[in-house]
């Protein structure tokens, strides 16, 4: 299977389409562009690049569920086959216990249960994963959202003779994600992002490939409040990459970003 960028794209764009006609009528949804610039490490090479990414992030809930998408546009000034201009994306749909079957569900701290099914997909390493598994939606006071995320994790990439990563064997994940708000004085600041881990394999020469864990936690100004406009509308601040064993190699990264996130 080869996955390019237009796939990808008109993937997402029928997804958005899908979810805007009445059967699929989102109760909430929000379509965010972010664009984040950092000093990022060659995994395989040890070198550092400045790297820009362009993100195209939608998040929306449905009588039935919840999906989140993100594409990522990566581009670096370092010509060595890496990231010099390349995609990655990620799906996941989600189907509540809660909504499909009319019944509340809640226990304690646990707000819902849901079934979830997703994949990760690379352009430049042709690399495709299917994740799917159960998704728990915590009530977290001070937070809009707080959940945790147990998926397997499916390799379905062409491997090394299409011109691509190497394949791997299964593995599974584990994702904490969350959204919190706050104020300091005037200001409007909100707090958000997720981490994961991922647990180690094999690849298609019987390397083993490391479990690895990746936080991207992000503090924002809420830079459309202090204008004098609509909130959370646009929103300015760091994002900080911490990548131990990334890419399943034995290098890790700790970077900040500059990150600029526009709500439309």
């Amino acid at each position: 299977m080869k996955i390019n960028t237009r796939n990808l794209v008109a993937c997402a764009l029928t997804g958005c389409s899908l979810l805007s006609m009445p059967a699929f009528a989102a109760n909430w949804s929000q379509t965010q562009l972010h664009v984040n610039y950092g000093d990022f490490k060659n995994p395989f090479s040890g070198q550092k690049a400045d790297t820009s990414v362009v993100s195209l992030q939608h998040a929306s809930a449905y009588d039935y569920g919840d999906n989140f998408f993100f594409i990522d546009v990566i581009h670096d000034d370092l010509d060595d086959g890496y990231q010099d201009s390349d995609f990655y994306g990620e799906w996941y749909s989600n189907f509540s216990l809660s909504k499909i079957s009319g019944e509340n569900i809640s226990a304690g701290p646990l707000k819902d249960v849901g079934f979830v099914m997703g994949f990760n997909a690379a352009g430049d390493a042709k690399v495709l994963k299917y994740l799917p598994g159960v998704k728990l939606d915590w009530q977290v006071d001070g937070f809009d959202f707080f959940s945790t995320l147990v998926t397997a994790y499916i390799d379905d990439s062409d491997g090394v003779s299409a011109g691509g990563a190497p394949t791997e064997s299964d593995s599974w994940m584990l994702d904490i994600a969350w959204g919190a708000p706050f104020s300091l004085g005037e200001q409007k600041f909100y707090f958000t992002g997720h981490v994961e881990y991922i647990d180690g394999r094999t690849n298609e020469f019987g390397e083993k490939v490391q479990n690895w864990v990746l936080a991207q936690p992000i503090l924002q100004w809420d830079l459309g409040h202090a204008l004098n406009a609509k909130e959370r509308t646009l929103m300015l601040g760091i994002e900080w990459q911490y990548w131990h064993n990334k890419l399943g190699t034995n290098t890790s990264e700790s970077v900040p970003q500059i990150h600029l996130a526009w709500t439309f």
